[in-house]
């Protein structure tokens, strides 16, 4: 955040619209200098972090941001048939600079593109632009002459038949014409091939160069590209399933048969391991995953990971590609009560290899803090984009609502609350209600009305029934009261809102 933003007098501010914010996405985390500090580090230097806090703190905003300073990446991942062994399909990678020539090499395959009246009118009535009867022309895709009603088919060999023939295909809209015409041209002293070949409403031209083009292309084994060079480097795989986490292998109902089915390396797709390539890989909750964090754990020490068929049962589980490159920077995220839950070996190549953070909960309540505030009340009304924006005084409503949590929360005095996932939703209910009523700006009222109404259901509990056990019984039939589970309620410690 800039020294002119910071150096403003709350006075000199009508409402939220004169707030910057700042263009690094870093710079619009609240209160996490620390742990902003350290994932720029972690950025530039290809490090992987654990974020521990709360919900609401910013872990994944953080995460998100951290792709904000990495390259774009510059490699592409293709998976390539084998024709001695399909179900056992190779990799490879392509660079920025070998990606651009073939986008050349295609382009310069594509041939010249004309109007079908400047071929020869033999080649344009066997690709179906001109009825051979009055020379009209239409689209290939019209079986019959719009003009003359003529059926726009070429018969190869005398038949006294073909003319039926002609007009029961023309009925039932069967296609008789060519995609492809071959042919030669004069060129100065020598022929030359030519082929016509259809393209819409146009034809393209192809001569013997472009033609040779073709044929050293054709020879190439075909491939299929998994993880483009033209991709965003952040990855979210927050509850993720072992198929979008680690690549999986379509079924296929043919098994992949050359004729009928689809070849083996058609059908793989990779996973999010994959696709955060030279990039950021973000699992929140990562404790969640399981027995998976050991898969992770092996793609974060091999840079490599398979993709294999997952389900035994399908087409798929015979091929498998190995070696698959995956070099991503792992963000992973937990509350702090799941640490114990995350795989030993794991939170120790993140410690051996990056950082751990624990995450602010509150900041002091000083005036720099407070105009921070108001550029986060700024930033969920932008990203928001259907509310209004606040009055500065309706703004410092918010702001003391921050200090109110704060000592509720972690019981801390002249604070501000950092779990701003909440307040966020606060800000939002009060647009709402401005929006509701056509007023411009969010008022102080407003929010209010959104702090009466805009609350946790165990803070509307308390309020209305005084604790939880009192509302459960209070809804509890004569024989459920007797119940030890609803009795048990009554001795309950109430924990609302805490």
């Amino acid at each position: 955040m800039g020294e002119a933003f910071l150096s403003k007098d709350l006075k000199d501010i009508a409402d939220t619209s004169a707030v910057v914010i700042p263009p690094d996405p870093l710079e619009r985390v609240i209160g996490q200098d620390d742990a902003v500090r350290m994932a720029g580090i972690a950025a530039k230097q290809r490090r992987h972090l654990l974020l521990v806090g709360p919900p609401g703190v910013g872990k994944s905003m953080i995460a998100q941001a951290m792709s904000f300073y990495l390259p774009r990446p510059k490699e592409e991942i293709r998976v390539v048939h084998n024709p001695q062994y399909p179900e056992r399909p190779f990799f490879e990678v392509k660079t920025m600079s070998e990606v651009i020539h073939e986008k050349e090499e295609h382009s310069s395959i594509e041939g010249e593109v004309v109007d079908p009246q400047s071929i020869p009118q033999s080649a344009a009535e066997k690709l179906g632009y001109r009825c051979a009867r009055c020379g009209f022309y239409s689209s290939y895709t019209e079986t019959s002459c719009p003009q003359c009603s003529s059926p726009k088919f070429q018969v190869s060999s005398p038949n006294p038949f073909g003319d039926v023939f002609n007009v029961i295909g023309a009925a039932f809209g069967v296609q008789g014409n060519q995609e492809r015409v071959t042919s030669t041209r004069k060129v100065g002293d020598r022929e030359e091939i030519i082929v016509y070949e259809r393209a819409g409403d146009k034809v393209r031209l192809l001569n013997d160069r472009v033609l040779e083009k073709r044929r050293k292309l054709e020879k190439r084994s075909p491939t299929k590209i998994i993880v483009p060079i033209d991709r965003n480097p952040f990855v979210l795989a927050t509850g993720a399933s072992e198929t979008e986490l680690l690549g999986d292998v379509r079924h296929d109902p043919y098994g992949g048969h050359p004729q009928l089915g689809t070849q083996p390396y058609e059908r793989v797709i990779a996973g999010s391991v994959h696709e955060s390539h030279e990039g950021v890989l973000f699992i929140d909750e990562i404790t969640h995953l399981g027995q998976l964090q050991r898969q992770i754990l092996t793609a974060m020490q091999e840079k490599s990971f398979p993709i294999t068929g997952r389900n035994p049962q399908s087409a798929g589980a015979s091929v498998r590609v190995d070696r698959v490159p995956c070099d991503f920077i792992l963000v992973g995220a937990c509350n702090m009560q799941d640490l114990q839950y995350i795989l030993s070996p794991l939170r120790s190549r993140i410690v051996g290899g990056g950082y751990e953070i624990l995450m602010e909960t509150f900041m002091k309540d000083t005036p720099e803090n407070r105009m921070k505030y108001l550029q986060f009340i700024a930033q969920e009304i932008n990203v928001d984009a259907k509310i209004p924006h606040m009055a500065i005084d309706a703004a410092l409503m918010i702001v003391e609502e921050g200090k109110r949590r704060a000592k509720i929360l972690d019981n801390k005095e002249n604070a501000l609350t950092l779990r701003l996932r909440e307040l966020g939703g606060l800000i939002r209910a009060a647009g709402d209600l401005a929006v509701y009523r056509d007023t411009k700006l969010i008022t102080k009222d407003h929010v209010k009305e959104a702090l009466g109404t805009y609350l946790p259901v165990e803070e509307k509990i308390k309020n209305r029934y005084g604790n939880l056990g009192a509302a459960v019984m209070s809804e509890a039939t004569s024989s459920q009261k007797g119940e030890e589970y609803y009795f048990g309620y009554q001795n309950r410690e109430d924990r609302s809102y805490q």
